[in-house]
Protein backbone atom coordinates (compact mmCIF):
# COMPACT_ATOMS: atom_id res chain seq x y z
CA UNK A 1 0.00 0.00 0.00
CA UNK A 2 1.25 3.45 -0.89
CA UNK A 3 0.89 5.92 1.95
CA UNK A 4 2.47 9.15 3.20
CA UNK A 5 5.55 9.29 5.41
CA UNK A 6 4.00 9.58 8.88
CA UNK A 7 5.60 11.57 11.72
CA UNK A 8 4.09 11.65 15.21
CA UNK A 9 5.07 14.80 17.08
CA UNK A 10 4.26 15.57 20.70
CA UNK A 11 5.56 17.05 23.94
CA UNK A 12 5.45 15.23 27.27
CA UNK A 13 6.42 15.98 30.84
CA UNK A 14 9.42 14.40 32.54
CA UNK A 15 7.02 11.79 33.94
CA UNK A 16 5.56 10.96 30.53
CA UNK A 17 2.26 12.87 30.49
CA UNK A 18 0.94 15.00 27.63
CA UNK A 19 -1.81 16.75 29.61
CA UNK A 20 -3.35 16.75 33.07
CA UNK A 21 -5.74 14.13 34.46
CA UNK A 22 -8.51 16.63 33.62
CA UNK A 23 -7.47 16.29 29.96
CA UNK A 24 -6.65 19.99 29.88
CA UNK A 25 -3.82 21.25 27.71
CA UNK A 26 -0.60 22.00 29.61
CA UNK A 27 2.19 24.06 28.09
CA UNK A 28 5.24 21.81 28.08
CA UNK A 29 7.35 23.13 25.20
CA UNK A 30 9.51 26.24 25.32
CA UNK A 31 9.88 28.77 22.52
CA UNK A 32 12.52 26.88 20.52
CA UNK A 33 10.49 23.69 20.47
CA UNK A 34 7.33 25.58 19.55
CA UNK A 35 9.21 27.18 16.63
CA UNK A 36 10.36 23.69 15.56
CA UNK A 37 6.79 22.40 15.64
CA UNK A 38 5.56 25.36 13.58
CA UNK A 39 8.23 24.66 10.95
CA UNK A 40 7.43 20.93 10.90
CA UNK A 41 3.77 21.75 10.35
CA UNK A 42 4.59 24.19 7.56
CA UNK A 43 6.81 21.62 5.84
CA UNK A 44 4.11 18.92 5.95
CA UNK A 45 1.48 18.26 3.31
CA UNK A 46 -1.15 17.45 5.92
CA UNK A 47 -1.66 17.58 9.68
CA UNK A 48 -3.78 14.95 11.43
CA UNK A 49 -5.47 14.86 14.84
CA UNK A 50 -8.09 12.68 16.49
CA UNK A 51 -11.50 13.96 17.47
CA UNK A 52 -10.50 13.81 21.15
CA UNK A 53 -7.93 16.53 20.53
CA UNK A 54 -10.53 18.64 18.74
CA UNK A 55 -13.00 18.28 21.62
CA UNK A 56 -10.37 19.00 24.29
CA UNK A 57 -8.29 21.77 22.69
CA UNK A 58 -10.18 23.07 19.62
CA UNK A 59 -6.96 23.53 17.58
CA UNK A 60 -6.95 25.45 14.31
CA UNK A 61 -3.94 23.55 12.88
CA UNK A 62 -3.11 26.37 10.48
CA UNK A 63 0.24 28.02 9.74
CA UNK A 64 0.15 31.34 11.59
CA UNK A 65 3.62 32.68 10.77
CA UNK A 66 3.62 35.04 7.78
CA UNK A 67 7.16 33.93 6.88
CA UNK A 68 6.16 30.27 6.88
CA UNK A 69 3.00 30.98 4.89
CA UNK A 70 5.13 32.83 2.33
CA UNK A 71 7.56 29.90 2.28
CA UNK A 72 4.74 27.55 1.34
CA UNK A 73 3.41 29.98 -1.26
CA UNK A 74 6.88 30.30 -2.83
CA UNK A 75 6.94 26.51 -3.17
CA UNK A 76 3.64 26.58 -5.02
CA UNK A 77 1.72 25.18 -2.04
CA UNK A 78 -1.43 26.38 -0.28
CA UNK A 79 -0.67 28.60 2.71
CA UNK A 80 -1.85 25.83 5.06
CA UNK A 81 -1.37 22.07 4.89
CA UNK A 82 -4.48 19.92 4.73
CA UNK A 83 -6.12 19.48 8.15
CA UNK A 84 -7.35 15.93 8.78
CA UNK A 85 -9.58 14.94 11.71
CA UNK A 86 -10.09 11.24 12.44
CA UNK A 87 -13.65 11.12 13.79
CA UNK A 88 -15.41 7.77 13.37
CA UNK A 89 -18.83 8.97 14.62
CA UNK A 90 -18.70 12.59 13.38
CA UNK A 91 -18.56 14.10 16.87
CA UNK A 92 -16.67 17.21 15.74
CA UNK A 93 -18.69 20.32 16.75
CA UNK A 94 -19.79 22.37 13.70
CA UNK A 95 -18.13 25.46 15.17
CA UNK A 96 -14.68 23.89 15.58
CA UNK A 97 -11.69 26.00 14.54
CA UNK A 98 -10.24 23.18 12.44
CA UNK A 99 -13.15 23.16 10.02
CA UNK A 100 -13.32 25.16 6.82
CA UNK A 101 -11.63 25.03 3.45
CA UNK A 102 -8.73 22.58 3.47
CA UNK A 103 -10.17 20.38 6.22
CA UNK A 104 -10.94 16.69 5.74
CA UNK A 105 -13.15 14.90 8.25
CA UNK A 106 -12.50 11.16 8.14
CA UNK A 107 -15.50 9.17 9.37
CA UNK A 108 -16.73 5.58 9.33
CA UNK A 109 -19.93 4.28 7.79
CA UNK A 110 -21.40 4.30 11.31
CA UNK A 111 -21.39 8.12 11.47
CA UNK A 112 -24.93 9.53 11.89
CA UNK A 113 -26.34 10.91 8.65
CA UNK A 114 -27.75 14.06 10.29
CA UNK A 115 -24.37 15.05 11.70
CA UNK A 116 -22.70 14.38 8.36
CA UNK A 117 -25.23 16.60 6.61
CA UNK A 118 -24.28 19.49 8.90
CA UNK A 119 -20.53 18.92 8.80
CA UNK A 120 -20.46 18.45 5.03
CA UNK A 121 -21.24 22.16 4.74
CA UNK A 122 -18.07 22.91 6.73
CA UNK A 123 -15.47 20.53 5.27
CA UNK A 124 -14.77 17.59 3.00
CA UNK A 125 -16.05 14.24 4.30
CA UNK A 126 -14.08 11.05 3.63
CA UNK A 127 -15.66 7.72 4.59
CA UNK A 128 -13.24 4.90 5.40
CA UNK A 129 -14.13 1.82 7.44
CA UNK A 130 -17.29 0.28 8.86
CA UNK A 131 -17.54 1.01 12.60
CA UNK A 132 -14.22 2.84 13.03
CA UNK A 133 -12.08 4.79 10.60
CA UNK A 134 -9.85 2.40 8.66
CA UNK A 135 -6.51 4.16 8.94
CA UNK A 136 -4.87 2.08 6.21
CA UNK A 137 -7.60 3.08 3.77
CA UNK A 138 -7.49 6.70 4.95
CA UNK A 139 -3.74 7.03 4.45
CA UNK A 140 -4.08 5.49 0.98
CA UNK A 141 -6.71 8.13 0.15
CA UNK A 142 -4.48 10.92 1.45
CA UNK A 143 -1.57 9.65 -0.66
CA UNK A 144 -3.78 9.82 -3.75
CA UNK A 145 -4.60 13.42 -2.80
CA UNK A 146 -0.90 14.25 -2.99
CA UNK A 147 0.01 13.96 0.71
CA UNK A 148 3.59 12.75 0.94
CA UNK A 149 4.41 13.91 4.47
CA UNK A 150 1.80 13.60 7.21
CA UNK A 151 2.36 15.18 10.63
CA UNK A 152 0.29 13.67 13.45
CA UNK A 153 -0.35 15.98 16.41
CA UNK A 154 -2.32 13.58 18.60
CA UNK A 155 -3.91 12.52 20.65
CA UNK A 156 -2.83 9.44 22.54
CA UNK A 157 -5.54 7.16 21.12
CA UNK A 158 -4.84 8.11 17.51
CA UNK A 159 -1.10 7.69 18.10
CA UNK A 160 -1.73 4.19 19.47
CA UNK A 161 -3.94 3.22 16.54
CA UNK A 162 -1.37 4.36 13.97
CA UNK A 163 1.54 2.62 15.71
CA UNK A 164 -0.47 -0.56 16.30
CA UNK A 165 -1.30 -0.65 12.58
CA UNK A 166 2.36 -0.21 11.61
CA UNK A 167 1.72 3.13 9.90
CA UNK A 168 4.30 5.35 11.65
CA UNK A 169 7.79 6.11 10.34
CA UNK A 170 9.13 8.60 12.87
CA UNK A 171 8.32 9.82 16.38
CA UNK A 172 9.54 13.17 17.69
CA UNK A 173 9.03 13.84 21.41
CA UNK A 174 10.06 16.87 23.41
CA UNK A 175 10.53 15.89 27.07
CA UNK A 176 9.95 19.03 29.09
CA UNK A 177 11.19 20.00 32.57
CA UNK A 178 7.83 19.64 34.29
CA UNK A 179 6.02 16.96 36.31
CA UNK A 180 2.27 16.55 35.77
CA UNK A 181 1.39 13.28 37.51
CA UNK A 182 -1.95 11.50 37.65
CA UNK A 183 -2.52 7.85 36.88
CA UNK A 184 -5.36 8.85 34.56
CA UNK A 185 -3.40 11.53 32.72
CA UNK A 186 -2.79 10.65 29.05
CA UNK A 187 0.62 9.60 27.77
CA UNK A 188 1.88 10.00 24.20
CA UNK A 189 0.49 6.54 23.35
CA UNK A 190 -2.49 5.10 25.21
CA UNK A 191 -4.94 2.52 23.86
CA UNK A 192 -4.97 -1.14 24.98
CA UNK A 193 -1.17 -1.43 24.85
CA UNK A 194 1.11 -4.20 23.61
CA UNK A 195 1.70 -7.44 25.51
CA UNK A 196 4.39 -8.70 23.12
CA UNK A 197 6.06 -7.83 19.81
CA UNK A 198 6.72 -4.33 21.10
CA UNK A 199 7.55 -1.87 18.30
CA UNK A 200 11.26 -1.05 18.34
CA UNK A 201 12.74 2.38 17.77
CA UNK A 202 16.11 3.64 16.60
CA UNK A 203 17.28 6.96 18.06
CA UNK A 204 18.10 9.39 15.25
CA UNK A 205 19.24 12.27 17.44
CA UNK A 206 18.84 13.95 20.83
CA UNK A 207 19.08 17.69 21.42
CA UNK A 208 18.97 19.67 24.66
CA UNK A 209 16.61 22.63 24.18
CA UNK A 210 14.35 24.75 26.37
CA UNK A 211 15.58 23.00 29.52
CA UNK A 212 14.42 19.65 28.20
CA UNK A 213 15.39 17.09 25.57
CA UNK A 214 14.10 16.64 22.02
CA UNK A 215 14.23 12.98 20.98
CA UNK A 216 13.77 11.82 17.40
CA UNK A 217 13.16 8.13 16.80
CA UNK A 218 12.83 6.04 13.66
CA UNK A 219 10.29 3.22 13.88
CA UNK A 220 11.93 -0.05 12.89
CA UNK A 221 10.11 -2.58 10.74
Amino acid sequence: MERPNVIINCAMSADGKISSFERRQVRISGQRDMDRVRLLRAESDAVMVGVGTVLADDPGLRVKSLDLRNMRRDRGLPEDPLRVVVDSRARTPPGSEVLGRGCILAVSKAAPADRLATLRKKCEIVVAGEDRVDLVELLSILKKKGVRRLMVEGGATLNWSLIEAGLVDEISIFVGPIVIGGEGAPTPVDGPGFSRDFPRLELIRADVIDGGVLLRWRVLR
